[in-house]
């Protein structure tokens, strides 16, 4: 990529003093439960140069946890510091910088509640990962883990998992990222940091998942069933704990807010003017006394549980299961890049793209090996790093010249240049399982760099009625994991966006988890333009999976992919169906009170 000019806004994108490069190694992975154990912190001028190295081992009063990971054993940390006596100095380094780590979203709410447990707050305010940064610049590696992208980058490692070895490390692929990065005119995946500490760091209280499918509402003189969903409001005579303690073990779902699959609504507050209340009227919920609940409780009929009703497993026509061999479509192995044009034709050419074997680009990236430019397109600020680095510009003619493969979409026939399998709109594809178990998977979205239009990445966790279990397993940015911290959701840039599922742990109630995106206020996905995820286990794995997917010109909310049981295992499938009405109303549609 010699020769090729490096964009200025890469490095003019860092005020202040610099950078601030950030490892910890941890005695568990839930920064609100399990502590740092060491940190190393090197600070680097805005070109990337060394000024300062920190590092030290930390006592954290509490089991050291995978030793055979970090090796960090209870007699090496004997004697160390504890977070508080070096926190003034690690907040002294941090302070005005831009803090960088792998998977920084991890290192810093691990260094957010070390701060908050020493009251007092982490001092960044912006934070930049590598891991999303080579996500954008695709390097030719087989993964971006560190170790694969320290050899891309030439940068030696020493020992790994040794913090300041790591930041030492991560400095060196930062330096060569960033060049990257300016070499096809990036936008940095930069983070705003708001203040965290004190009370925005209370332990997770996991609800106990209800084991039995939701049978519906409670009918006039009917028994109660296992699995309906009830809530309570106002004052009641028996403590409120019990009445939900006694709930749940006879197999009842004590929900915290109403919608219009709640079975039952508790109340002697019949004139109440409370949230709850009015959302049971306006959904005719039925709405009993606190006697008449505590009279049927005492009978509460069997019901069906969720491993006995598992959805049967969809049954894809041949055609699709089996697909056309990749070597027949024309374009297999490319990744295309549209640019210019309106939203519409720029989404009609990116399914051509698909039909013809390739892999549609959202970014320039390295692995981008075409360009088709439409109207406009030669105005695109990409332009000139596209001419450098002589990549073929076509129009859009060269398209409809080419013949697709006979028969229909495949599942995943098709590859892109790093041989990653090219998902169709509809496509699935078996989740393969490691170890015995479904694992960890990861569900990436990302989207061209876009001003005055904000997107927001959400989870829904379903159970067999397609329908969340409480208003907690509605994962979005205010609430950023389930309470069983099964599924959560993690932001690495303006533009990108993940959503983590441990498979393995689920509830058996779960059967399916929904990705969707959605965008805040009147713009439209036709402003924003496609979306691209990438599904890969593990963090910085090699995706497994990847698709394009276009709203068409009015969609304010965008399905982007499922997570969902087939049998013993997992499939995913490439949704793309854009719905004009904003994410409230799509969280109504998976039982989601979005009241108040």
């Amino acid at each position: 990529m010699s020769g090729v000019p490096v964009s200025e806004d890469v490095f003019n994108a860092v005020s202040g003093t610099g950078w601030a490069v950030v490892d910890v190694e941890t005695s568990g992975l839930r920064p609100y439960e399990h502590r740092v154990l060491s940190v190393a912190v090197l600070t680097l001028d805005t070109a990337g140069e060394l000024v300062e190295e920190f590092s030290t081992l930390l006592d954290p009063g509490c089991d050291p946890g995978p030793v055979h990971i970090h090796g960090l054993t209870t007699e090496r940390l004997r004697g160390a510091p504890v977070f508080e006596e070096v926190a003034e100095h690690i907040g002294t380094l941090l302070a005005g910088r831009v803090m960088v780590a792998h998977n920084a979203q991890f290192d810093y709410e691990f260094l957010a509640h070390e701060f908050a447990r020493a009251r007092s707050w982490l001092p960044v305010s912006q934070r930049m990962c590598t891991l999303a940064l080579n996500r954008r610049v695709a390097p030719p590696t087989d993964d971006l883990k560190l170790a694969s992208l320290a050899a891309h980058y030439k940068v030696p490692q020493q020992r790994a998992h040794d913090a300041l070895d790591d930041a030492r490390v991560l400095a060196g692929i930062l330096k060569g990222s960033l060049s990257a990065a300016g070499e096809l005119g990036l936008s940095l995946p930069l983070v705003a940091c708001p203040p965290k500490q004190g009370a925005g760091y209370p332990p997770r209280v996991p609800k106990t998942p209800c084991a039995h499918r939701n049978p519906g509402r409670l009918a006039p003189g009917a028994p109660l069933v296992q699995g309906m969903k009830v809530a309570f409001t106002g004052d009641t005579r028996t403590a409120r704990e019990e009445l939900i303690a006694r709930s749940v073990a006879a197999g009842l779902n004590v929900m915290g807010s109403v919608s219009r699959h709640t079975s039952v609504l508790v109340t002697d507050e019949t004139d109440s003017d409370s949230a709850k209340f009015r959302a049971a009227r306006s959904a005719n919920v039925p709405v009993i006394t606190e006697e008449a609940f505590l009279g049927l409780l005492a009978g509460v009929q069997p019901g069906t549980t969720h491993a006995n009703t598992a959805p049967p497993a969809p049954v894809l026509p041949a055609q699709r299961r089996t697909g056309h061999p990749a070597s027949t479509a024309p374009l297999s192995g490319r990744r295309i890049l549209v640019l210019g044009g309106p939203h519409d034709h720029a989404s009609t050419l990116r399914t051509r793209i698909a039909e013809l074997g390739a892999a549609a680009a959202v970014n320039l990236s390295a692995g981008v090996t075409d360009v088709v430019l439409l109207a406009d397109g030669a105005g695109d600020r990409r332009m000139p790093h596209i001419t450098a680095r002589g990549l073929p510009v076509h129009d859009a003619d060269w398209l409809t010249t080419l013949t697709s493969p006979s028969g229909t979409a495949q599942e995943a026939g098709t590859t892109d240049p790093a041989g990653v399998p090219v998902l169709p709109r509809g496509g699935v594809l078996d989740l393969p399982t490691a170890h015995g178990g479904a694992g960890t998977w990861t569900v990436t979205a990302a989207w061209g760099h876009q001003t005055g239009c904000e997107i927001d990445v959400v989870a829904f966790i379903l159970d067999g009625d397609e329908q969340v279990s409480c208003d907690e397993d509605f994962v979005f940015y205010g609430a950023p994991e389930s309470p069983d911290t099964t599924v959560r959701l993690t932001t690495d840039g303006p533009s990108e966006q993940a959503v983590t599922m441990d498979l393995t742990s689920l509830p058996d109630a779960v059967s399916k988890i929904v990705v969707a995106a959605a965008i805040d206020g009147p713009a439209t996905f036709a402003r924003a333009g496609a979306i691209e995820i990438t599904v890969a286990q593990g963090t910085g794995a090699r995706a497994v999976a990847q698709a394009t997917l276009d709203a068409a010109t009015t969609e304010r909310t965008l399905l982007l992919a499922e997570i969902y049981r087939r049998g013993p295992g997992w499939r995913v499938r490439a949704v793309g169906q854009g719905y004009d009405h904003q994410l409230a109303a799509l969280a109504r549609g998976f039982g989601v009170d979005v009241s108040g």
